[in-house]
């Protein structure tokens, strides 16, 4: 039995953070629940106060093939290094130098909304294709694959 699986972002600014990745993604702000025009009429019939609006956010993939990513308010900041994070596949078949531009464009342009680029790992035949660490605006780390 196959099971569809979310992942969960424990951050400070739900809204912000979940902006990014739609961004990042090609994904797009969770649609409000069924009957409702937007998210603010929706948290205003379930009584939800202003100062809780921001508890929580999710993007979902428009073609609904990717998983659901969900982002949820805590008080401590991150700690230490992700012991799980996505790779981003920003250059699915190229190779070499054709791949490292690809990915250096879409370093570029993630860094312009929020992103830090931490470290390029350069191609290191015959497995190691090269790739850039990145971190999101709250620290999270991830790849350009």
């Amino acid at each position: 039995m196959t099971r569809e699986i979310q992942i969960t972002f424990d951050c400070g600014d739900p809204a912000a953070l979940a902006a990014f990745w739609a961004e990042a993604l090609g994904y797009r702000l969770q649609a409000p629940p069924q009957g409702f025009e937007s998210w603010e009429q929706a948290l205003d019939a379930m009584g939800v106060p202003p100062e809780r609006r921001n508890d929580a956010s999710a993007v979902v993939d428009p073609e609904g093939s990717g998983p659901r990513l969900f982002f949820q308010r805590v008080l401590e900041g991150k700690q230490a290094k992700n012991r799980v994070h996505l790779d981003v596949r920003a250059a699915p078949g190229l190779a070499g130098d054709s791949r490292m531009a690809a990915l250096e464009a879409e370093a570029e342009r993630l860094v312009s909304r929020g992103a830090v680029r931490v470290q390029r790992h350069e191609p290191a035949p015959p497995l190691g294709a090269g790739h850039i660490v990145m971190t999101d605006p709250e620290g999270n780390e991830f790849c350009l694959d």
